[in-house]
């Protein structure tokens, strides 16, 4: 089963076929990472957010048409330049940004620095929030679950009016298992090796 939350603006139903678009990609990327067994091997004690993005790459950049590593031109009167993970462009001026997470999802706050790129960036309306359902310790102990608890951090930017960000929807998928970390079998050094 796969771990994946979806959040929509109330004002989305003017956007309706935009969002089918997005959906749609959503679908796809939903189904990647429930299927992908590389990203369990990736997701190791210690591992770096590198190995995940690019198995999530393998889908985005080489099937779907996602652009790695893209500036997006900034919002009148902020000279920060976004450069998301992964921006997909549906029509002139609106698009996705993607962003992969692994240690720092919450503890860094990562999650809400993606929102934020996401709220002042022109160009993008949508978000894809890719970060792990739980994060191990050394010991194959879970240290912290980032997957439940940014559902519950974005799910305070969407609902209501008053509090909404200018993001049209945003989509978080949770990546790894949640009992145990895969282990890398002795003698490896690392999950590219097999």
């Amino acid at each position: 089963m796969a771990a994946y939350e979806r959040f929509v603006h109330s004002d989305a139903a003017s956007f309706a076929a935009e969002l089918a678009e997005v959906d749609r990609l959503a679908a796809l990327l939903t189904e990647h990472v429930a299927a992908s067994e590389a990203i369990d091997r990736a997701h190791q004690y210690g591992a770096q957010s590198r190995a995940i993005q690019a198995e999530v790459a393998t889908l985005l950049v080489t099937v779907l048409g996602f652009a790695q590593e893209v500036v997006v031109p900034p919002s009148t009167g902020f000279v920060t330049l976004a450069r998301p993970d992964f921006y997909y462009p549906l029509s002139p001026g609106r698009g996705v940004l993607a962003e992969v997470e692994r240690g720092g999802t919450t503890n860094n706050n990562h999650d809400l620095k993606d929102v934020w790129k996401a709220h002042i960036s022109p160009d993008a309306q949508h978000l894809f929030l890719v970060v792990p359902v739980a994060n191990w310790n050394a010991a194959d102990g879970v240290r912290e679950r980032p997957f439940a608890r940014v559902i519950r951090r974005m799910g305070s930017f969407f609902g209501e009016p008053r509090r909404e960000v200018d993001i049209l929807s945003a989509h978080v998928f949770g990546y790894g298992r949640s009992d145990t970390p895969w282990r890398i079998p002795p003698g490896l050094e690392s999950p590219a090796q097999f």
